[in-house]
C-alpha cells in the first residue's frame, strides 16, 4: 500500500519565497503528517494562517520559520499542544488561539518570544498563563489572563504581579478565577496604569467575598467597559465611581451585593445590566434622590437642576429574585425641596428588559415617562398582570405610548 507523506502539490514546496500562507479550515486527516516538510522548505513564511483546521498539534519544525511574524491558530479546536521550539520564532508578534478550547497550556518558551505584540486566548482552554510572562513587554494585546488557583500548574503559572510592565496592553482584557491569595498580587498588577485598556471583565472564583482583593484591581480611569462576574462580596469598590468615561457595566451572579452604588454619577453610562444580584429594592439611592434631599447648598429662590442616568439608553434587568420594590421619587423629595429641585431621571431611557423578576410589582414613573421604544417583561409575573394588555389592566395604558411592548 502507497503511503502519501503529504498532499501538498510539489509547486508549493518549490515556493522558497512564500510570504503568506492559509490553510484554513482543513478538515483533512493528512495536515498534520504534511506540514513538517512544508516547514523545513519555506522558511520565508511571515504569516501562517491555519485557523479552523482539525489539526491537534504544531510540528516542532516550526522553529524552521524564523522569519514568522503572525501565526492564526484561531478556532483549532482540536489542538492540544504548541512546540517549545516555538521560542525559535524570535520576530513573531502575533499568536492566536482563541476557540483553541482543547489546548490546556501555553509552552513555556512563549515568554522569550520577546517581540510579540498581540496574544489572543480568550475562550480556550488555556487555565494559566506561563511564569515569565513579564518579559513581553512590547504586548499590545492580551485578552485573557488566567490566575492560577494552585495545584500542579502552580510552580509553572505566573501570578498577578506579571502585569506590572506590561503597561502597553490595550483594548479588552479578562481576569479569570479571581480568589484568595492574591491581594498583594493584584495590588502590585497596577491595572490602573493600563491607559489603553477600555475593557475589563474581573470574573471571580465562584463567589469569592474578599472586598480587598477587589478594591487592589482598580483600573485605569477612562475605561468604557466594565463587567464583574461572581463577586461574592456585599460591598462594591469605591474606584467604581470614579470612572467617569465609563459607557456599560455589567454585574453577573453577584448574588450578595444587595446595596448598589449610586450608578447614576457615571455621566456617560449608556448601558447597565443587572443579571443575578442580591437586591432586594431599587429605592431613591439607585438614581442619587437621598443626596438632593441632603443637599445644602441651594440657595433660596435658585432652582437646582438634577439629571440621573443623563445618557442611559438600556437597561437589562434580569434573574433578580429578590427584587420587589423598584420606588418612584414622588414621596422621596420633600416638599421643602419640591420648587429648588428640578428632577429628571433617565431621560434617554430607549430600551427596558426585565426577565425572571418573578417578586416585582411594579414599575416606577421616571421609567414609565421615559423615551422607551422597546419594553421587553419575560415571566415577571406582576408586571404582566398589572400592564399586561391581554389581562385589561388599569395600568396598560401607562405603558401604551412605547412602540414595541414584549410581555413572555
Amino acid at each position: 500500500m502507497l503511503v502519501r507523506e503529504t498532499s501538498f502539490p510539489s509547486s508549493i514546496h518549490r515556493a522558497k519565497g512564500l510570504r503568506s500562507l492559509l490553510i484554513g479550515k482543513s478538515r483533512d486527516s493528512w495536515l498534520g503528517a504534511a506540514l513538517p516538510g512544508l516547514f523545513k522548505q519555506l522558511t520565508c513564511i511571515r504569516s501562517l494562517n491555519l485557523s479552523g483546521s482539525s489539526i491537534e498539534e504544531i510540528p516542532k519544525e516550526v522553529g524552521k520559520l524564523i522569519h514568522l511574524r503572525h501565526l492564526n491558530l484561531n478556532s483549532c479546536r482540536e489542538l492540544v499542544s504548541l512546540p517549545e521550539t516555538i521560542c525559535d520564532l524570535c520576530h513573531l508578534q502575533s499568536l492566536d488561539v482563541i476557540l483553541c478550547w482543547s489546548l490546556q497550556e501555553l509552552p513555556r518558551a512563549t515568554v522569550k518570544l520577546i517581540k510579540l505584540r498581540h496574544l489572543c486566548i480568550i475562550e480556550s482552554g488555556v487555565s494559566f498563563m506561563p511564569k515569565g510572562i513579564e518579559r513581553l513587554t512590547c504586548l499590545r494585546t492580551l485578552d485573557c489572563f488566567s490566575v492560577c488557583g494552585g495545584g500542579e500548574n502552580e510552580s509553572k503559572a505566573a501570578n498577578l504581579r506579571e502585569l506590572k510592565n506590561l503597561d502597553h496592553i490595550g483594548g479588552s482584557l479578562v481576569i479569570r478565577n479571581l480568589q484568595g491569595g492574591g491581594k498583594e498580587d493584584a495590588a502590585e498588577a497596577l491595572l490602573k496604569n493600563k491607559k489603553r485598556l477600555f475593557c475589563l471583565e474581573l470574573n471571580f472564583c465562584v463567589n469569592y467575598e474578599d472586598d480587598i482583593l477587589f478594591e487592589a484591581l482598580q483600573p485605569p480611569s477612562d475605561l468604557e467597559i466594565l463587567t464583574i462576574r461572581r463577586y461574592g462580596g456585599i460591598v462594591l469598590p469605591n474606584w467604581m465611581m470614579a470612572l467617569t468615561r465609563l459607557q456599560e457595566l455589567q454585574l453577573v451572579a453577584c448574588v450578595n451585593v444587595e446595596v448598589l452604588p449610586p450608578f447614576e454619577r457615571l455621566p456617560n453610562l449608556e448601558s447597565l445590566k443587572l443579571k443575578g444580584v442580591g437586591v432586594r429594592r431599587l429605592d431613591a439611592g439607585f438614581v442619587g434622590i437621598e443626596e438632593v434631599e441632603n443637599a445644602n447648598n441651594i440657595n433660596e429662590g435658585e432652582i437646582a437642576r438634577v439629571t440621573a442616568f443623563p445618557k442611559l439608553k438600556t437597561l437589562r434587568i434580569k434573574f433578580l429574585s429578590k427584587l420587589e420594590e423598584w420606588d418612584g421619587i414622588e414621596r422621596r423629595v420633600g416638599e421643602e425641596h419640591a420648587t429648588t429641585t428640578s428632577i429628571f431621571i433617565m431621560p434617554q431611557l430607549q430600551q427596558l428588559e426585565i426577565a425572571h423578576c418573578t417578586l416585582l410589582r411594579a414599575l416606577p414613573d421616571y421609567v414609565l415617562a421615559a423615551p422607551l421604544q422597546l419594553l421587553h417583561v419575560t415571566d415577571c409575573p406582576n408586571l404582566r398582570k398589572r400592564y399586561g394588555k391581554e389581562e385589561k389592566s388599569e395600568d396598560w395604558h401607562k405603558i401604551s405610548h412605547i412602540p414595541e411592548v414584549i410581555f413572555r
